[in-house]
């Protein structure tokens, strides 16, 4: 039992680093290497200062609801992981860990629902852009969408898991 337990906890931090990481980094579409656009900026790589060169993406609705579901996924996952150590601590023996796992999974239903917005949208959401079809998703995107199935394997273990001691 303290293996799950351990193996939970690791999950759960694990997962809420790597959605941190898809929400704030700068890959969310790429074109190679010289230029990214993510939720909050678009940026170029300058070949002469060998700098990135960065300003605020072009605001639109769609980005807003992207923006701040994947926020929410962030805060419900946070919020999960106190609400788990503080029942860890406080919850009696035999309790079942149900308001964690909703709240995990609550994080990974609004995840889910930030990256079908950006998948099926991203062509409204960049639309500033150049050609759309000489770039590709980027790396903090797949991150985001790894992301959904864990939250979801967390939150269902967590509803699972009794305490022992």
């Amino acid at each position: 039992m303290a293996l799950l337990l351990l193996f939970v906890i690791v999950l759960h931090l694990v997962t809420l680093a790597m959605l941190f990481i898809a929400t704030m980094e700068k890959s969310w579409w790429a074109w190679g290497d010289i230029e990214t656009s993510d939720l909050w900026h678009k940026c170029m790589f300058d070949n002469v200062t060998e700098t990135w060169l960065c300003s605020s993406t072009s605001e639109s609705d769609w980005l807003q609801a992207v923006q701040a579901l994947m926020i929410l996924g962030v805060v419900f996952s946070s919020i999960s992981f106190l609400i788990f150590l503080g029942q860890l601590f406080t919850m009696s023996k035999g309790g079942l860990f149900y308001l964690t796992g909703l709240s995990q999974i609550g994080a990974g239903l609004s995840v889910f629902a930030a990256a079908l917005i950006f998948t099926f949208l991203h062509q409204e959401i960049l639309q500033d852009t150049r050609e759309l079809t000489l770039g590709h998703f980027g790396y903090c995107f797949i991150m985001a969408w790894a992301c959904v199935p864990l939250l979801m394997l967390s939150g269902v273990l967590y509803v699972h898991l009794r305490k022992r001691a």
